[in-house]
């Protein structure tokens, strides 16, 4: 399995999935508030940032291979994509908008899907999907399921002699709970000669923690029900982490404003660059970690308690990886999920390829 960081998917975008062009390809698709992630039936992972800002690049690349930012357009309006100073993602329509639209068809760019039909799954957070009482929340279902197939034509590649021009369509979209898909990827095991169901892992009681972008989300199945009472959503992640460090920054440097960009660079390297000179903000970091932790252990106690019920707590998501040595003793029976920001996305895929029958694909 080959995991691709955003600079190793620049660096491939060009690579298309294998086989017949005309072909239908299967996307498992987790498109985060910080991350897009895309599974393929091939085994490779991509991510790259959600990160779009309205307008055009304003940019000429002297070499096309060096490209970073892309253009799109949607319903009229072009967005630019990639290497530029995004627009906040943390608001609850985001799932639907035309920002989403743009970043997930970037990703499936960088995936090297342009061009192709595709059959895909994507999430919502748990508390987008369900009522508090177990009904799911059938129109915002249905605006994902539907905004998605709506047309983005990839604006950059027509003017780029290096990358076709052509947009990748949805032809089927299905929606699940974001933290039930990691669920999926936990039960639904790969094989050299095929897949199969854990048998232990399907009927055990399990929590799955899902800590993303803008949200946390917990899902307890047990007897492969939902358990509602321990499930649901927390509005932090680790994008509370990026505006912390950016608040303490502005305070320490005495400055009104910074790029997105260069606080989610000093956030992932403790350091921050200003006036060509490297400045230690790992302090800053580490408190606004603690801040966020100290958050999600108090809610992951109210809604798991000490966990003795449970066979397993499973923390996926990037969070969890990100925060691996905070949250490593929260419960004897805890294991984080390998390549943990992409379970999501790989329960999709599972999902579409084990779970969706024929004629739902076909509606």
């Amino acid at each position: 399995m080959t995991e691709l960081t955003d600079e190793k998917a620049a660096q491939q975008r060009q690579a298309a999935i294998a086989g017949n062009p005309m072909q239908v390809v299967q996307v498992g698709l987790d498109d985060g508030y910080a991350y897009t992630k895309v599974a393929l039936p091939d085994g490779r992972l991509v991510s790259v940032p959600s990160r779009a800002r309205i307008g055009a690049a304003g940019v000429t690349w002297i070499r096309d291979v060096e490209q970073r930012i892309f253009e799109y357009e949607t319903a009229g309006t072009v967005y630019s994509v990639g290497a530029v100073d995004g627009e906040p993602t943390q608001f609850d329509e985001y799932p639907g908008s035309a920002l989403n639209r743009v970043i997930v068809q970037h990703a499936l760019q960088e995936a090297g899907l342009s061009g192709r039909s595709l059959h895909m799954v994507t999430g919502l957070p748990v508390a987008a999907f369900y009522r508090g009482d177990g009904q799911q929340r059938r129109q915002a279902i249905q605006t994902k399921r539907d905004g998605l197939k709506l047309t983005v034509e990839p604006v950059v590649a027509k003017k780029s002699s290096t990358r076709p021009a052509l947009k990748a369509s949805i032809a089927f979209h299905e929606v699940i709970p974001e933290a039930l898909a990691a669920w999926y990827d936990y039960v639904i095991v790969t094989l050299d000669d095929g897949v199969t169901l854990d048998a232990d892992r399907l009927n055990a009681p399990v929590a799955i923690v899902d800590i993303g972008g803008r949200t946390t989300d917990y899902v307890v199945v047990q007897n492969q029900g939902v358990v509602h009472g321990s499930s649901g959503s927390l509005n932090r992640g680790m994008l509370d982490v990026k505006l912390r460090v950016a608040n303490l920054i502005q305070e320490r440097f005495d400055l009104h404003e910074l790029g997105e960009q260069i606080i989610s660079r000093a956030v992932d390297t403790n350091r921050l660059r200003l006036h060509g000179k490297d400045h230690d903000v790992s302090d800053m970091v580490m408190n606004a970690k603690r801040e966020l932790v100290e958050r999600l252990y108090a809610e992951t106690r109210r809604k798991l308690g000490l966990g003795v019920e449970l066979d397993r707590v499973l923390f996926v998501g990037g969070g969890s990886a990100a925060l691996s040595s905070d949250i490593a003793d929260w419960f004897p029976n805890q294991t984080i999920a390998d390549h943990a920001a992409f379970a999501n996305a790989r329960g999709m895929l599972k999902y579409l390829q084990f779970v969706c029958d024929d004629s739902s694909k076909e509606r």
